[in-house]
């Protein structure tokens, strides 16, 4: 998780770091605000342990995949491996907390939420210098790897007696800064852009299975490829003024380089899309919105934490 007091700047006001990749909340924080909860402290936090596990944990780590591999260039992170082994960890402690049906009743109303996908491909197969992925796979061999991965770690989480599963698609990647400061100006890169239709297509028809081959169990994919287009083509109606570049950052369109430690980020962040990591900020409006065509089956996120 990230240590940077850039990060998060505008979460914690004494200017502590808080692990966020952003300068702001992320999808998790406004969707823990929404349900009327505190949002999850991250499982790498000390005091995370105790009756402050009742409420969830957050285990996403920067740069970490569906792959073990994927972001190793940075250091330490937690992939989606060791993430399910942190949550097991997490069980452990909640199984001597309360009563068998208790415990198992807790696990049946749990929401889980997954945003994987990006980072294999970011911080991984589209770094041909770093990782030997691109070599050894095609664009669609290279998805089937991710979701047959995938797939058996969502497997593990229902064995575990968690039925309730958000799994977010990846968005159009070719259109971060990062990206675009490699195509000609006003351009997303079509081609990286292009080649993550079959991971979402085959995450999305991964939902359909699960919810047929797991009754009781309620799995819904989220469009973020749709959600996040919709958003560059029409940043205004999402209230930001400046979609093609990043609020702090190094290089063309300020995403060759994420915000480094002491670089001073940009002092009207609100108005960005990408904020000081290329991490959409309002990424989750559309999703718990009343525009159900952006979640498969159709459905509120919000509603699967009633069921």
């Amino acid at each position: 998780m990230l240590s940077w007091i850039r990060y998060a700047i505008d979460v914690d006001l004494n200017f502590r770091p808080t692990g966020r990749f952003s300068n702001g909340l992320n999808f998790v924080d406004l969707l823990a605000q929404l349900l009327g909860i505190s949002s999850p402290p991250p499982f790498a936090d000390p005091t995370t342990w105790g009756t402050r596990i009742l409420g969830g944990v957050n285990y996403a780590s920067a740069a970490g995949g569906i792959l073990d591999e994927s972001g190793q260039h940075y250091g330490d992170r937690f992939s989606l491996s060791q993430q399910v082994v942190n949550l097991e960890g997490t069980l452990s402690q909640l199984r001597t907390m309360m009563s068998p049906q208790n415990f198992t009743n807790y696990l049946t109303k749990s929401l889980v939420v997954l945003v994987f996908g990006s980072n294999d491909y970011l911080n991984n197969y589209l770094l041909p210098n770093v990782h030997s992925s691109s070599l050894r796979y095609r664009p669609p061999e290279f998805a089937n790897l991710l979701i047959k991965q995938y797939t058996r770690k969502l497997l593990t989480l229902h064995s575990l007696g968690l039925r309730k599963i958000f799994i977010a698609g990846v968005g159009p990647l070719g259109c971060i800064p990062n990206q675009r400061a490699t195509a000609p100006p006003g351009r997303c890169v079509d081609s990286v852009n292009q080649i993550l239709g079959k991971f979402n297509q085959w995450l999305r028809s991964l939902v359909d299975q699960l919810n047929q081959r797991s009754p009781g169990a309620n799995y819904v994919y989220g469009n973020t490829y749709r959600t996040v287009g919709d958003i560059l083509k029409n940043p205004a109606t999402y209230g930001f003024s400046v979609a093609d570049r990043a609020c702090c950052g190094t290089g063309r369109n300020q995403g060759q380089i994420t915000c480094l430690p002491l670089q001073n980020p940009c002092p009207n962040r609100s108005q960005y899309v990408f904020g000081m990591h290329s991490i959409l900020l309002k990424l989750q409006t559309p999703f718990w919105s009343d525009e159900l065509s952006t979640v498969h089956p159709p459905t509120r996120i919000l509603s699967m934490s009633n069921r």
